[in-house]
């Protein structure tokens, strides 16, 4: 190998390391929450970032209308979204 081929090695190497320890599995769990996002439907039921958890009633857009208890509902973007969940 050429002394240019060796001194960027290491280089090369570590950030192959980082790729596929930090960059991948990260994209993928992104991938996997759009997927999910996607998917909603009304009748789901969500937990958002915040930790509310609810009932989807209602989808306009990306307007989300939870039911968070008997006759409470808020608006939430599909964003605020975390997860699915039980409630």
């Amino acid at each position: 190998m050429s002394q240019g081929v060796q001194q960027f090695l290491p280089l090369i190497i570590i950030f192959a390391i980082f790729y596929f320890i930090l960059i991948r599995p990260q994209q993928q769990r992104q991938k996997k929450h759009k997927e999910m996002l996607e998917s909603l439907k009304v009748g789901d039921k969500v937990i958002t970032i915040g930790g509310i958890y609810g009932i989807i009633r209602e989808i306009k857009g990306d307007i989300f209308t939870l039911e968070v208890c008997k006759d409470v509902r808020i608006n939430t973007t599909r964003s605020a979204i975390g997860q699915k969940g039980e409630v």
